[in-house]
């Protein structure tokens, strides 16, 4: 299988690189880092896509960090959903039927306990702009569907992490400043909320399920991508410590807490599950050890 993807310099967009040129595809990759293409660019994307001769694109590029989602609304907007109708567009005018939307369980929004756990019937209520902004592109991919008879699928993805990801995020961000206190002394780890409960998931395994619903998912379907078990931020962070040579403590910071947030998030991938036999491989103690190995090297690599 011949696949483009857009963002493919992103957390999500390398892991899947790496996993589909390991299961055999060719990969295109589309990206605007290194002045490369931007998706809000009309004609740059469409001669991409058009060039590409490809089975399927994978349509990961985003404006994905929430805080800059509240700093920048407008541009979020630009990126995720005109971005987005451009390179439905480009994919639909090169005669590529199949395209994968990394869409986010943001949109799902305010979730109260008594509507866990969050299945793709759950009706979404986006809190902040970035969530907005997916779930208003979302409706420009069915749009497609119905429209023109497009084969687009969307992933709705919980809180995925991993080795690879930025330090804006919450893991790797404890696990940087682990890593850096382990190398100078300063002991010191500023947080946010930790008592917020999510569903984390390795990106490793979220890669596996862009493949696999490219392969075997319903056309028009929008699939959790999750692990099924809520964990507090909490885990992570001590999970991370307990792994370090550094005896840390935790500080929060009232600039590190989002304006809106939701207590606790659970997903149910069960119909990923049934149509692809989808299901994550690997561990949460797993993911940890890799984040802060990750986290190691590149912060001996910043130093050095």
């Amino acid at each position: 299988m011949r696949a483009l993807i857009t963002g493919v310099s992103g957390f999500v967009g390398q892991a899947l690189q790496a996993h589909l040129q390991a299961s055999g595809d060719e990969v295109v990759a589309v990206d605007r880092a290194d002045g490369g293409v931007d998706i809000t660019d009309q004609a740059a994307i469409s001669d991409a896509i058009g060039q590409a001769n490809v089975d399927v694109v994978y349509h990961l590029a985003a404006q994905a960090h929430v805080p800059t989602a509240w700093e920048e609304p407008v541009d979020t907007v630009r990126c995720n959903v005109e971005g987005t109708m451009h390179v439905l567009d480009a994919a639909y005018e090169a005669g590529v039927k199949r395209v994968v939307f990394a869409s986010s369980a943001e949109v799902y929004g305010s979730i109260t306990p008594e509507q866990l756990p969050v299945t793709e019937a759950t009706t979404p209520r986006p809190n902040n702009p970035y969530a907005a902004s997916k779930l208003a592109a979302e409706a420009f991919v069915m749009q497609s569907f119905h429209g023109r008879d497009q084969e687009v699928i969307s992933l709705r993805s919980f809180n995925q992490f991993g080795p690879g990801q930025q330090p804006r995020f919450a893991s790797s961000a404890f696990a940087h400043q682990i890593a850096r206190a382990e190398r100078t002394g300063d002991t010191e780890i500023e947080v946010g909320r930790l008592d917020t409960r999510r569903d984390f998931v390795d990106v490793r395994d979220v890669a596996r399920a862009y493949r696999l619903v490219a392969l075997q998912g319903r056309p028009g379907a929008i699939y959790n991508v999750c692990s099924g078990v809520d964990r507090a931020i909490e885990d992570i962070a001590h999970g991370l410590a307990a792994k370090s040579t550094a005896d840390v403590r935790f500080v929060q910071r009232d600039g590190l807490i989002r304006p809106v947030d939701t207590p606790i998030v659970r997903g149910d991938a069960s119909a990923l599950a049934a149509d692809t036999g989808w299901a994550p491989e690997i561990a949460f103690e797993t993911t940890l050890h890799d984040v802060l190995a990750d986290a190691r090297a590149r912060v001996a690599h910043d130093e050095s």
